[in-house]
């Protein structure tokens, strides 16, 4: 007897069953659907010119990147909540502040900004081009050049 053709069939089923949109919750598209329909573009980001302009200090700063890459370096003041647990820790984060996510690049903070924002937070920025962009600067201050110094050609 040829046992792969007797598995065939219930492979092919649970397969079937177990597709992402099969079991995709009919609510949270819907939810999506919405938000994306009136989600202004670039509203959720911020530059790190706009966020010295804006005031650094008053935002609620999370890095969204594995424990491992925020100990060896991170915003001042950010806590680290990894991208994938913003929401299930979503209680740590205030109502009213506004939020600064970032990660490494921007992409894995964006997800998490999407999640926040379907849940219903809609003081979330997300830092564009991350950690790498930001580190560039160094400091806001360090990236001030003196009117009077001059530069060596």
């Amino acid at each position: 007897m040829n046992h792969t053709k007797l598995w065939q069939p219930l492979l092919f089923t649970l397969t079937i069953g177990l597709s992402p949109p099969l079991l995709a919750d009919h609510q949270a598209v819907e939810a999506l659907e919405e938000y994306m329909a009136f989600a202004p573009y670039a509203a959720g980001a911020i530059s790190s010119e706009q966020l010295e302009h804006e005031g650094y200090r008053k935002f609620f700063i999370v890095d969204t990147r594995n424990q491992g890459q925020y100990q060896q370096g991170h915003l001042p003041g950010a806590i680290n909540i990894e991208w994938r647990e913003i929401l299930s820790q979503r209680d740590q984060l205030p109502a009213e502040q506004p939020i600064l996510l970032y990660c490494e690049t921007g992409l894995l903070s964006s997800k998490a900004h999407l999640a926040l924002n379907v849940a219903g937070f809609d003081n979330v920025k997300v830092l564009w081009g991350g950690y790498i962009i930001w580190s560039a600067r160094q400091t806001f201050e360090d990236t001030k050049q003196p009117e009077n110094v001059q530069i060596p050609r």
